[in-house]
């Protein structure tokens, strides 16, 4: 290492490049090679910086969201799941409805790919550098009552409800809950509202929703006036994905009504 590369190196440590130290004597070599000009060299090494800060961001991101695992839309199985309007979800990829503070509703029985796709749209908000929360209905009031118990919960809402640009909460419905955690679920839908986006799934229909919210009609028609106003419902129909290999084995009935696959 010659002097003037040491004086990069300590230049690239002080504005705290690190990529570019380690790159910009193969970048140049590239350039030299393919003739390219000295501004070629610049956008290739600052580039070669930037995207190695998105990739460190987006694992600071993954780690925040709480994902369960990682999926796409392509992995979905459309050709299995026939009930599920494809051009609809394919809109979603887009993430405007993000941009624009919508809400989506996956609604659908068991096994559909609720939470494949909602898994999926919150891994491509993740790549476009937004900090999304993943949650089960369940283990959000749990976490709800807790931080309330603890006298916190205006800190949690702050810090896992209102932070995130994309909040997804699964299995609404699932389990239902008492008065109290009816209300702390209708805290997180109303503060929100109009400011950020949801995404639920549900294997309830919404006539059903007020046994999940402890048979409190009225406060299950606030909650959905809310949640419904700017909203994505998709409607998914089809039998079960991970029953599908028992079915073809002959291992239990085809019952009609079954409902289709998340993968």
């Amino acid at each position: 290492m010659n002097l003037q590369t040491e004086r990069i190196a300590r230049q690239c440590e002080q504005l705290k490049l690190d990529t570019l130290n380690n790159e910009w004597p193969a970048i140049a070599q590239t350039c030299v090679e393919q003739g390219q000009s000295v501004a070629d060299f610049l956008e290739r090494s600052l580039q070669a910086e930037l995207d190695a800060r998105a990739t460190r961001t987006q694992s600071i991101l993954h780690k925040f969201a709480g994902l369960p695992s990682i999926k796409t839309v392509e992995q979905y199985d459309f050709k299995f799941a026939t009930g599920a309007p494809k051009r609809q979800i394919q809109e979603l990829t887009s993430l405007a409805f993000i941009e624009r503070k919508e809400n989506v509703v996956l609604l659908g029985p068991s096994g559909v790919g609720k939470s494949h796709l909602a898994v999926s749209l919150g891994c491509m908000a993740i790549h476009k550098l937004m900090k999304i929360r993943f949650i089960t209905a369940a283990d959000l009031m749990l976490q709800l009552s807790a931080a309330k118990n603890q006298g916190r919960l205006e800190q949690y809402l702050q810090r896992s409800v209102l932070a995130p640009r994309l909040l997804i909460i699964d299995e609404i419905g699932y389990l239902p809950f008492g008065r109290e955690e009816a209300n702390l679920f209708f805290n997180v839908i109303a503060k929100r509202y109009e400011t950020g986006s949801i995404i639920v799934t549900s294997n309830l229909p919404f006539s059903q929703w007020a046994s999940a919210f402890a048979d409190d009609a009225t406060l299950t028609a606030a909650l959905l006036d809310r949640l419904l106003h700017h909203c994505h419902i998709v409607q998914i129909n089809g039998e079960s994905y991970r029953l599908k290999g028992k079915k073809m084995a002959g291992a239990m009935p085809n019952p009609v009504g079954l409902a289709a696959g998340n993968q």
